[in-house]
């Protein structure tokens, strides 16, 4: 008996298809683009409100604050030696030096010796006239001396001879009243004794004469004497000069001659430097030169340091649109600095205290100091502003902004004058 195969379509169970609903889709949906449009809605805003855009991350922002203001002039400079000066030949001659350029050397040391025969000529003729003149003063006052005894000797003898006169004139006068001699030997006896007065009295004026004389004459002699010594102590001053010493403890800057090369008098042979008496050259600004005298503060920046100064003069004259001037340090150079180092400063014009300002920036040159934009919820807007002090790194603001907003430091000139920018994240 055969056996079929049974039917399994009584084994299957029909299953219902489910359907989700519509409305929740449209729900969600619905939900998204509400939040959608509710996150864009301030961007949408600010980008119709904006000319044109810029992404935050170029500019550079800083905000308004009130304080301190140091009008202040940046100048470039270079370091020098106060103390650098240039010794010359005191006469013609062969030089031998005694020194290198970069050598250390120490006050009143030897940096090179002139040889000048026309020099140690001339001192021996100088030497030769003064012992000649010291002679002559020796000489004059013997004479002196000899002139004066012989004179006072004739006025001795013209006492002398004056008083036998006197005598004799008495003694004709008792003559004569006795009847003895003859009244003629009395007068001839007066008449001597005049004489002889006379010639004392001349004896007398002569001797005062003749010691004025010789006086004069030996102050004159040793006059010329003295005159003489000092054309000597010149000539030996000269010939100590041709020994080329060091004026301080320094170094030698510059060699300007060989050894044993023959030089003229003035020639420049020897330059030395004064290392521990620094000072910074600065080229001023040619726009600031009225605004800066000798007497100004001033900060040299060494080494990420601020040391300060003070300026001791400013040039006359302008040169390729700059002034020249000094800076000396205050309690002397700090440590570390070499002659023709490159250096920066800043002259203290003035202080203003409690000021708006903010940091120096492009925007100060591109805004020609009229304008800049102000950030404001993600959007920075153009205002009118009036600028006051400007200093190297900071400007004061007279008008137009208040005490913490926040501003475009950077130049915005791709905004190409637009009045509102919007800044992209």
């Amino acid at each position: 008996m055969t056996t079929g195969i049974r039917d399994t379509s009584h084994m299957d169970t029909p299953i219902e298809r489910r359907r989700r609903p519509i409305a929740l889709w449209a729900l969600a949906a619905g939900i998204g683009a509400l939040a959608l449009f509710l996150a864009l809605r301030p961007l949408a805003r600010r980008w119709a409100a904006a000319d044109q855009s810029v992404e935050l991350d170029r500019l550079r922002l800083a905000r308004v604050t009130r304080g301190e203001l140091i009008h202040d002039v940046a100048a470039q400079g270079r370091v020098v030696a106060a103390s650098r000066p240039t010794l010359f030949s005191p006469a013609p001659g062969i030089v031998t030096l005694r020194v290198r350029e970069g050598m250390q050397v120490h006050a009143g040391g030897i940096l090179a010796v002139v040889a000048s025969p026309e020099l140690a000529s001339r001192l021996q003729q100088e030497r030769a006239s003064l012992d000649g003149l010291v002679s002559d003063v020796g000489r004059l006052e013997l004479s002196s001396r000899q002139e004066n005894l012989a004179n006072e000797q004739r006025v001795a003898l013209g006492e002398v001879e004056l008083g036998s006169a006197e005598r004799e004139v008495a003694r004709m006068e008792r003559l004569t009243a006795e009847g003895l001699i003859h009244r003629i030997e009395l007068e001839k006896a007066h008449d001597l004794r005049a004489v002889r007065r006379l010639e004392l009295e001349q004896a007398r004026q002569r001797v005062e004469i003749e010691r004025e004389m010789f006086e004069f004459q030996v102050r004159d002699a040793r006059s010329r004497a003295a005159r003489q010594r000092l054309v000597v102590s010149d000539v030996e001053r000269q010939i100590a000069e041709l020994e080329i010493r060091a004026p301080f403890d320094g170094m030698v800057a510059t060699v300007s001659i060989e050894d044993a090369d023959a030089v003229v008098r003035g020639q420049p042979l020897v330059g030395v430097v004064d290392l521990a008496d620094l000072e910074v050259e600065v080229a001023i600004p040619e726009s600031y030169a009225d605004d800066v005298a000798p007497g100004l503060p001033a900060l040299v920046r060494v080494d990420a340091a601020d040391v300060p100064g003070r300026l001791t003069s400013v040039a006359p004259e302008v040169r390729n649109s700059q002034v020249a001037g000094r800076i000396a340090f205050d309690g002397g150079p700090p440590p570390g600095l070499r002659q023709n180092q490159r250096v920066s400063a800043r002259l203290l014009l003035d202080e203003k205290r409690d000021v708006l300002k903010v940091p120096r920036g492009p925007f100060l040159e591109a805004g020609g100091g009229r304008a800049v934009y102000v950030v404001s919820d993600g959007l920075a807007r153009r205002r009118t502003i009036v600028v006051g002090t400007v200093s190297v790194t900071e400007v004061e603001i007279l008008e137009g902004l208040s005490e913490g907003e926040e501003i475009v430091l950077s130049d915005l000139g791709v905004a190409e004058g637009a009045e509102t920018v919007l800044l992209r994240d």
